[in-house]
């Protein structure tokens, strides 16, 4: 079971820097927004191949890693933008 929480961590964040390193542009977001996008990407790509039939291949599933991989780029791409939202609004004039 700890093993299994340490490989989803460890899988995710190699997944959630691959789509950030595949992703167009600057990415203003923190490590763990990366790691957690990659484990999201990880977990959710795993449950749609395994749905598509693709899951559990001889060999090197790659049709499962190119789902992870895609879903890493969005969800990098979600936190980026939902990042950039946060940081660009204008700061309220105090009122006295």
């Amino acid at each position: 079971m700890i093993g299994a929480i340490i490989w989803g961590i460890v899988g995710g964040a190699i997944v959630g820097y691959l789509g950030r390193l595949l992703l167009p542009g600057h990415q203003n977001i923190s490590a763990l927004m990366t790691v957690i996008a990659g484990i999201l990407a990880a977990t959710l790509g795993g449950i749609i191949a395994t749905w598509l039939g693709v899951g559990e291949t001889r060999g090197i599933d790659w049709i499962r890693h190119f789902i992870q991989l895609a879903l890493a780029m969005f969800f990098v791409w979600l936190a980026t933008r939902m990042s950039a939202g946060r940081h660009s609004q204008a700061p309220r004039p105090r009122t006295p």
